[in-house]
């Protein structure tokens, strides 16, 4: 009995090396199998023009009693009189079923998890002003694991729903208010969309304070131009955008280069030999280097914040350093202590507003007070 015991182990012991020798030869593939839906695409039915009046199609959204209890890192000053800006967040990718390539409306588990990403993230603008958070229908994960006419296809169901938001947002938005808009991954592959497609020279345009595409590739060369929205050079510049993707070191970044190479930019041109917008928080928001001493706050979050709307978090000084490589793809040292949703690569994607989390409160506070000064 006891010599099987000692086979049974070591049989147990034989298959999980093999399951990480397998993750570490083909991650990609086994990820595509886990994640990538098995079925062809099926367009949701569409939503109704005026479907965004109704308050449960937002996570948050100013005068709503239910709304997110937004997470304020512990060693953060008591907050300053709210700001007078209107902000439009995007959140990214939570629902990870292979079920269905869009997630339904009803989903309870990836609408939790998107309204405890919301209240993470997006806290980092709750002193600039009313934050504005949609629920939308938005593409599985596996979808940006398959280069296919489904992927694309949800996507674009996805930036749909998106764009019916935006439009109840613009709607509301008083005259001359200030806007910030933001978005992570998903969230930011849209927010692109619309920059180009309902801000650019439309009389909003001169409302935007600045655009935080985090998350996502923004090419310098094909994207930009196609925005008519210039890169933020300094803290003092208002109506532009900014972006970064954190990697610590040695940093694996070949996949999302790939990636990158493969795409075209809003010109409709190839991305390839390009560089990526890279915005450094620790240095006004340009790609300067800057070490770990002037990162006024990292907010590390209890394990349970994707679970619990409790959660609580506290802000580390001098966490991190930051610098841009080449290709535009934003360095931080050696890996930091942050949780468990670490990407294979030293990729901290899940961590890109934590990091700089007091950094970025601070910019779009910055931004936003130059460009009332301004008007």
């Amino acid at each position: 009995m006891a010599r099987k015991f000692l086979y049974l182990v070591a049989a147990v012991i034989v298959l999980v090396l093999l399951g990480l020798l397998a993750l570490r030869l083909w991650p990609t593939e086994l990820a595509r199998i886990a994640f990538v839906p098995g079925k062809a695409f099926a367009a949701p039915a569409p939503l109704r023009t005026n479907a965004y009046e109704a308050p449960v199609m937002w996570h948050a959204r100013p005068g709503d009693a239910g709304g997110i209890n937004w997470l304020r890192p512990q060693g953060l000053p008591p907050a300053p009189p709210r700001g007078t800006a209107a902000i439009f967040y995007i959140h990214p990718t939570s629902y990870l079923n292979r079920a269905e390539w869009n997630a339904p409306l009803e989903d309870r588990e990836s609408s939790v998890r998107a309204r405890l990403i919301t209240r993470m993230q997006a806290s980092v603008f709750a002193d600039a002003g009313e934050i504005w958070a949609p629920r939308y229908r938005q593409a599985t994960f596996g979808s940006f694991l398959a280069a296919s006419a489904n992927a694309e296809a949800s996507h674009q169901a996805a930036y749909r729903d998106v764009e019916l938001a935006f439009a109840a947002f613009v709607k509301s938005v008083k005259p001359g208010q200030p806007i910030i808009l933001a978005g992570h991954s998903q969230g930011s592959r849209h927010l692109l969309h619309l920059l180009r497609d309902h801000v650019k020279g439309k009389p909003i345009r001169k409302q935007i304070v600045a655009a935080y595409v985090v998350g996502w590739t923004v090419s310098i060369r094909e994207d930009l131009p196609a925005l008519d929205m210039a890169a933020c050079k300094g803290p003092q510049d208002t109506g532009c955008i900014l972006s970064w993707q954190s990697f610590a070191e040695p940093a694996e970044t070949d996949t999302n280069e790939d990636a990158f190479d493969a795409s075209n930019g809003l010109t409709g041109r190839p991305n390839r030999g390009g560089t990526m917008l890279c915005s450094n928080m620790l240095a006004g928001g340009t790609s300067s280097p800057a070490p770990a001493s002037v990162n006024s706050g990292t907010m590390k979050a209890d394990e349970d914040a994707l679970t619990n709307a409790k959660a609580k978090a506290e802000l580390v000084k001098a966490a991190v350093p930051a610098r841009c490589n080449d290709r535009g793809f934003l360095l931080i040292g050696d890996p930091p202590e942050m949780g468990n949703l670490l990407i294979p690569g030293n990729n901290y994607h899940v961590y890109d507003y934590s990091l700089f989390w007091a950094d970025t409160r601070r910019d779009a506070l910055t931004r936003l007070a130059a460009f009332e000064a301004r008007r």
